[in-house]
Parts: C-alpha cells; structure tokens; sequence
C-alpha cells in the first residue's frame, strides 16, 4: 500500500542525520577542496571544519546537515542506492552554506552557531565571495554529476534557487512596510516568502534525490511538495526560535528578529488578533524598533496576543501536510518511515 510503513525499530531523527552526514562527507570535502584556498578556507568555517586560521575544529558545530539528508532519503524512497544521491546532496548543502553567508550579510547577523558569522570574522567582501563561489561550485558539481539526470537535477535547483531569491527579496522589503493598514504584510504574502526563502530548498533536496534516482516526474513532484510544507514548518519554528528562542541553542541573541522589525508569523498573526495586546502591540512596533527593554515587553505582548500558539498550529499544519505528501506517494517503507521521523523531529524544536 503506496506510504505505509513497516511496525519495525527506526532510528531517531538525530540517527538519520547522521547517517546521510557521514555518506556525504568526504564528497563534501572533495567539492570544497576544489576551491580557491582562500574562498575555501572561509568555507570549511562556515561549515564548522576550522577555525579562521584554518585549523580544524573538531567539536565545531557544522549543522544539523537536513537538506543534505533529504536528498539521500529521496532517492532511498524511490528504490535508488543513496550513493546516487550524494552529488544532490553536495550541491544542496553548499547552496544552503552560500545562502547564510549571505542572509548573514543583510541581516547585519554577527553570529552564525555561536561564533562570528563569516563576514564578521573576514570582512563582507570576502563574505559574500565565499558565498558566490559555494553557489558556483553547487551548480557545477551537480552538472557533472555521471549519469541521464543531471540535465534535470540543475533545472530542478536553478529553479529552486530562483524561488530563494525571490523570498529572500520578498524578506527584505518586508521590513520596509508597515505593521498595519493597506501596506501591511498578509498571511498569503508571508507564507508565499517562507516558501521561497526556506521551502524551496528543502523541497529541492527531497525532489533532488527522487530525480537522481531515476523517479517519475509525479513522484519527484510530490517529494518537492512535502519538502515545501517542511520548509514552512521549519520557518515557522525558526520564528519562535527567533523571538524566544535560548541564544546558546540558536547561536544568535535573544529577540534578534525583533530588533531588526523583521515580520515573522507571531507576531502577525498576534497583530491580527485585535484583542487589548494586540492593539498595544501595534502602537509599540508602529513607534520604533524595540530597545533591549522594548523588546521584552513585545515579545509577552506577542504571546499574550497569541502569536506563538498561533505559530505553533501553523507549523502542525504544515507537518501534516508534508506527511500526508509522503503517504499519498509509493515510497519504500524505510526510507518513508525515516522522511516521517526527520519530519517530527525537526518540528519538535518547539513542540
């Protein structure tokens, strides 16, 4: 029966990651090796292999490695040897890389993962070069990937990339409009950026495995579809994490999303609650951007107006959806069983 899984032992979300992790690795390497050594050099820091010396750093933290494991399991759930996967998964991870060191640039973010973000420990310039050469390197490694499909992987990533800039874009003028009246961001403007900016790629990895795994278009389809409703279950998460979120376990200050008057699901969703709160909330956001003590007091407003319970449903709604995606789909019942755990897993950051 098409999504149906065996009542067997599966490993744990934390099992899976590591598994794709350690398959991709030293192809991972390889790919990063081929680059300039200075733009190199910044790449193995990003991904947490060194420090700015370029020592190794064996205990840095490289990420929890999801793009990267769902392009494995994508082509695991189509029947395909994950080895077929790996230059997906590559090309994945080093745009995923390219994308933070240039979110962390127009963001004005000075920690990535508890250290310094890349442009502050080398500069902009240089930032934003590593970032350009991951992203050439991705698109390069994937068209030489051996084989019938890697025509279809690049079109699938370019588009995928398309859609990353035009959310990241959709980001950025965000912060430039108004918290209400006719200028105001929409719950359709909002959950059409999240899917650019952060389910685009996700859905890619998982359409990405399927593709060089030799899948039919209606099931690469629908693995790009769940991957898509993940990626706005993630970024709801990240908006709590973003507001409420323990800095030692984000890596990045307290209300940072705050400060910069980013508008992220709790708080448009409180805002359009009308309820006491929301209204303070509303005269609050519409003075300036918050202070340290501020932004406090939005952040209870936020809550009390209920714009993390509001969150938190968006995020199960989209989990249910990307698992309904995988179960309406023939997929092999390990790797279907595992893309179900991943999925929990990664939604219950804040659950």
């Amino acid at each position: 029966m098409p999504g149906t899984v065996e009542d067997v032992d599966v490993p744990s979300a934390s099992d899976v990651l590591r598994r794709c992790r350690e398959l991709v690795r030293p192809a991972l390497v390889d790919a990063v090796g081929r680059l300039h050594p200075w733009t190199g050099e910044m790449a193995a820091y990003a991904l947490g292999w060194s420090d700015t010396a370029g020592t190794p750093e064996p205990g840095g933290s490289e990420g929890k490695g999801v793009r990267q494991a769902l392009a494995v399991l994508g082509a695991e759930a189509v029947g395909a040897d994950a080895a077929c996967a790996v230059p997906g998964a590559v090309a994945v991870e080093l745009v995923h890389t390219f994308s933070l060191l240039h979110d962390d640039v127009m963001d004005a973010d000075a920690l990535r993962r508890r250290r310094p973000a890349v442009w502050k420990a080398y500069g902009t310039g240089p930032a934003v070069l590593a970032g350009d050469a991951l992203l050439a390197r991705a698109v390069t490694g994937l068209a030489g990937t051996p084989g019938d499909h890697a025509a279809a992987a690049v079109r699938r990533l370019c588009d995928a990339l398309n859609d990353l800039v035009a959310g990241q874009a959709e980001d950025l003028r965000f912060e430039h409009r108004p918290w209400d009246g006719p200028g105001a961001v929409g719950p359709e403007e909002y959950r059409s950026m999240a899917e650019g900016k952060t389910g685009a790629l996700l859905g890619c990895a998982l359409a990405l495995g399927a593709v060089l795994g030799g899948a039919p278009e209606p099931t690469v389809a629908a693995l790009d579809r769940a991957g898509r409703h993940l990626g706005l279950a993630f970024q709801a998460v990240d908006d709590i994490l973003g507001i409420w979120g323990d800095p030692a376990t984000t890596g990045k200050p307290v209300h940072a999303d705050l400060h910069r008057g980013k508008k992220t699901h709790p708080v448009l969703a409180a805002l359009a609650g009308g309820s006491r709160a929301a209204r303070e909330l509303g005269t609050l956001l519409a003075s300036s951007r918050p202070t340290d003590a501020a932004a406090e007091r939005v952040a209870s407003l936020v809550e009390e107006a209920g714009g993390r319970a509001a969150t938190r449903g968006e995020a199960r709604r989209h989990l249910d959806a990307a698992r309904y995606a995988l179960r309406a789909t023939p997929l092999t019942r390990t790797a279907a069983r595992e893309l179900d755990v991943l999925f929990a897993g990664l939604a219950d950051r804040v659950m």
